[in-house]
């Protein structure tokens, strides 16, 4: 930790807050004048170590959890916003509206949160095809959701002990693990699974009155795991996921409902692929993310997904960044424990390896990228396509990018063979061109719109 501390004031003040606490009383208790608490909630003054553990026992909050910082997150958000055309009259710098994320965070996230509404009506319908309304939420319920998971870090040590508790209840023949659920399933809950023939665009349906199951013949079989283990996750931790949802606020109540599935895919994941032994696997094989799914019988894309989940105070795994594009560009999966900034408001910087790799499909791209801040991150991606395997039927077109700081690089198995001290590598990127401070980039598709 830096010897200035670190600002996380705007943290400090939510906290004192909501526990109904006064400046004056805070102070009294760190041992610190009121002035003094002033300026480091206004991130005027860093928390140093010793003040972050009193705060830490004074909020009874895990130091890790108190002392993460999501300004920079917030920042490059607003800075998205802000950067709009709809904002163009006004005479805003990028020291303005980080100021703003620092000092006034609930502030700058009710802004995030009205674009975030504003948003799906700004773009005009297409001309054959209007977006209707439930377009509309899905895209504002992804951003809402995609926050609360970063909020949580990804990581639930409720639905981690719930799947525990299904993995120890149930009696794992050899390695097939969806003969096990599916006697699990029978024998837990009277669900009858079987494997049928479904429409092209169902995974599975379920018949609530007939308490039965019919998985698509058509997946593969992780994807047969995952879909089974869901719903028993759905079934057998139904309690821990709706008081989960519970200590949350949503204004409208289709986005708690959307919330139990992603929970579920949760479940499901770490019933795959337990904690403790995906995190020891992952370390022997210096996060190989192809011997980890013939291992556990996963995805490519799922092995990704439970790396950035392995954040438990007392045996954390390398935190990543995830994200996920289509081929036109449009992001539908974000979630960063690296540090680096995601685009929330259209399509990523183009120099990232993410789109590079769809000229080479289903080969691992890697790159050594410093962002603007000065920050450097070893990223890899990979394309892969989605959809059914047969003649006419036509496929999704995905990459997905997975990436760390770069002090953790040499900790991955795809390091091995780089020159990590060339810097003649490394690649200079953004967030996204509109809100980019290189103004020399032979990329960029926007002009700066913010200084």
């Amino acid at each position: 930790m830096a010897a200035q501390g670190i600002f996380i004031g705007g943290k400090i003040k939510k906290i004192r807050r909501d526990k109904n606490i006064n400046q004056k009383t805070l102070a009294s208790d760190l041992g610190i004048s009121p002035s003094y608490l002033n300026l480091i909630e206004r991130n005027r003054r860093g928390v140093t170590l010793t003040l972050l553990l009193k705060l830490s026992s004074l909020f009874e909050l895990d130091v890790t959890q108190l002392s993460q910082q999501n300004d920079a997150h917030l920042a490059s958000d607003l800075m998205e916003l802000f950067g709009d055309m709809l904002f163009a009259d006004f005479d805003m710098t990028n020291k303005d509206i980080q100021d703003l994320a620092i000092e006034n965070p609930e502030i700058g996230k009710a802004f995030i949160r009205l674009y975030d509404k504003y948003k799906p009506h700004k773009t005009a319908p297409s001309s054959t095809e209007e977006k209707n309304n439930d377009e509309k939420l899905n895209e504002y319920m992804s951003d809402i959701t995609s926050d609360f998971l970063q909020k949580h870090n990804n990581y639930f040590p409720r639905l981690e002990d719930a799947a525990m508790r299904i993995r120890k209840d149930i009696d794992l023949v050899g390695n097939d693990l969806f003969q096990s659920l599916k006697s699990f399933a029978m024998n837990a809950f009277g669900l009858i699974v079987r494997i049928d023939e479904l429409p092209e665009n169902k995974a599975c349906l379920y018949n609530e009155q007939r308490s039965s199951l019919a998985i698509s013949s058509y997946l593969e079989q992780e994807a047969r795991i995952f879909q089974l283990a869901k719903y028993i996750g759905l079934f057998a931790a139904e309690h821990d996921i709706d008081q989960i949802i519970a200590n949350e606020y949503f204004e409208n109540i289709d986005i708690e409902t959307s919330l139990k599935p992603i929970l579920s895919r949760y479940i499901a994941a770490a019933i795959m692929m337990p904690y403790d032994e995906f995190l020891n696997m992952a370390k022997k094989t210096r996060y190989d993310i192809d011997l980890l799914a013939r291992f556990f019988n996963c995805s490519f894309e799922q092995i990704c997904h439970r790396l950035t989940s392995l954040q438990k105070p007392t045996a954390k795994g390398i935190p990543f960044h995830f994200i996920r594009t289509d081929i036109a560009g449009n992001i539908s999966k974000r979630f960063s424990s690296s540090g680096i900034q995601i685009p929330r408001y259209g399509g990523a910087c183009p120099r990232w390896n993410i789109y590079s790799a769809f000229m080479q499909s289903g080969q691992i791209n890697t790159q050594i990228s410093e962002m603007p801040d000065g920050q450097v991150y070893f990223c890899i991606a990979r394309s892969f396509s989605k959809g059914l395997r047969r003649f006419g039927s036509p496929l999704r077109h995905f990459s997905i990018g997975l990436g760390c700081g770069y002090n953790h690089a040499k900790s991955l198995v795809y390091s091995d063979g780089i020159d990590l001290k060339n810097n003649d590598q490394i690649v200079k990127i953004g967030v996204n061109c509109r809100i980019c401070p290189r103004q020399n980039c032979t990329e960029r598709a926007f002009p700066i719109s913010l200084k």
